[in-house]
């Protein structure tokens, strides 16, 4: 199928998705034929009048859509790989849903900022419990009428020439006398807080049956915990914990280290921008005939065994651009004001060559990422192919972070850090890939190529020692997490 063919075929899965998921993350029964009628290839956002009113209706509808969608998609992972008995064949649905859930972010923020222009509020982001939201508050030139219930006066009958009353007095549009805040504040926070306590209650439920049962059968054979512990050099003993399934096997060799830069942290709001990749042997020489130099941005970084280098750069919306993203320009020198599809580059989500071209490679080898999963979420909800891929047992992910936090002697808890420091920056000062004068440069490539080569360092000392995957909680085999076959 060529140009956007493949939001219809997506359509035609969801009769397969009705019959597997009938709720949402939230446990709402979803309106699958609300679903059928957006249309998610033009976009499923509202544009609005440019009067207060329409501003508020607009963005007040939007948020509305955006947790309907949000609530869908992040039901489907768990839908799909619970789904043994295969009745859905593909994850196309949660991809449209999710590209039309970015497009519908970008139209809610360019409503936010139309608003702080037309001074009906003024937005904050605030870290709010497990995310950043955006807050709006009544904007301080204008006098709100009621400070509790969020409402902002723009009569302009009080008689102070304030800027917030400039719009309304200079415009031939005749403003309602009040736009209320109150229900419009972005509810990201408390639905996540909320998930959260129904999964954490869930699990209570499941240890608690599973306490009964062992006491029922007078052993403690099916009760939790149990495991061994990896450990370090320091004799600290880190608690196992569900990220040791990505830790690498003693036969570990060729790999694929990758690592992305993106415009936010969630997959279904935020753009991929920059990939970086590289391959490296852990254990047998580099391949021969390959080049032995490459230039990486940062000029002391030397390719060593490292070969097959890549760097992909990839674009936003025009309205994405239009916004700006000042953090994400600071952090890794990345401005998207520049990266604009107008300005000739190609979305991510939209080049289904760039995302085949990707998962033929994530697929040939394990491949390495460190905080594996924030890269997984982001090939789940972007690579054509790759949730069925992973499912299938084609896909295997090594993680250098609970290599980390089992391994590495210097991953000791403070106070600061109660696991250890385990980030990427950290971790190769610590294995030598990264001198103590420089930082983590948050750029795909060249994050990989430190992440590689500290995990190179990291084995090659663990084998020394007999420790790590050499010790007598090590694994066989490549190890990593992949299903539906043992490595």
């Amino acid at each position: 199928m060529t140009d956007r063919a493949w939001f219809d075929a997506a359509k035609g899965d969801i009769p397969q998705w009705a019959a597997s998921m009938p709720k949402d993350a939230d446990g709402t029964t979803i309106d699958w034929d609300w679903v059928r009628s957006l249309d998610l290839a033009h976009g499923v956002g509202t544009i609005p009048e440019s009067t207060p009113q329409s501003i508020h209706d607009a963005l007040k509808a939007d948020y509305a859509t955006r947790e309907c969608l949000e609530s869908i998609i992040a039901q489907c992972n768990s839908a799909f790989m619970t789904d043994f008995d295969r009745l859905i064949g593909s994850y196309r649905l949660p991809r449209a849903l999710a590209y039309a859930n970015r497009r519908l972010n970008d139209n809610i923020n360019t409503m936010l900022h139309l608003g702080e222009q037309q001074h009906l509020w003024a937005v904050s982001r605030e870290r709010r419990g497990r995310t950043t939201v955006a807050v709006l508050r009544p904007y301080s030139g204008s006098r709100p009428s009621n400070d509790d219930q969020g409402m902002l006066n723009l009569s302009g009958e009080t008689g102070d020439a304030s800027a917030g009353n400039t719009v309304a007095e200079n415009s031939d549009v005749k403003f309602p006398t009040t736009v209320a805040l109150d229900d419009i504040q972005d509810r990201t926070a408390a639905i996540l807080d909320a998930r959260a306590e129904r999964r954490k209650a869930q699990r209570f439920q499941k240890r608690a049956g599973d306490a009964a049962m062992a006491r029922a059968n007078l052993s403690g054979a099916t009760s939790p915990g149990g495991a061994a512990s990896s450990g370090n050099a320091t004799g600290h003993h880190p608690k196992p914990d569900w990220r040791d399934a990505y830790l690498p096997g003693r036969d570990v060799d060729a790999v694929m280290g990758i690592d992305i830069e993106t415009t936010g942290i969630d997959p279904a709001r935020d753009y991929i921008i920059d990939v970086g990749f590289e391959f490296m042997n852990m254990a047998s020489p580099r391949p021969a005939g390959e080049p032995e130099t490459y230039a990486y941005e940062q000029g002391y970084y030397a390719a060593g065994d490292a070969y097959g280098q890549s760097r992909l750069a990839f674009g936003v919306p025009p309205e994405n651009a239009a916004l700006g993203n000042a953090l994400i320009a600071k952090l890794t020198g990345i401005d998207v004001r520049g990266r604009s599809s107008e300005a000739g580059y190609r979305l991510f989500d939209e080049w289904p060559q760039a995302q085949a071209g990707l998962l033929a490679r994530l697929t040939q080898q394990p491949y390495v990422a460190h905080n594996a999963t924030f890269e997984h979420s982001w090939f789940m909800l972007n690579v054509a192919g790759y949730a069925e891929s992973y499912r299938a047992g084609r896909i295997t992910i090594i993680d250098t972070l609970p290599m980390s936090r089992q391994w590495d002697p210097g991953a000791v808890p403070t106070n600061e850090h109660p696991y250890g420091d385990n980030t990427l920056d950290a971790y190769a000062k610590r294995q030598g890939a990264l001198d103590s004068a420089h930082n983590e440069r948050h750029l795909g490539l060249e994050d990989s190529h430190i992440m590689l080569v500290a995990m190179k360092h990291h084995l090659a000392a663990l084998k020394a020692q007999r420790k790590g995957p050499w010790g007598p909680a090590g694994r066989a085999g490549v190890g990593g997490k992949s299903c539906g076959r043992k490595r």
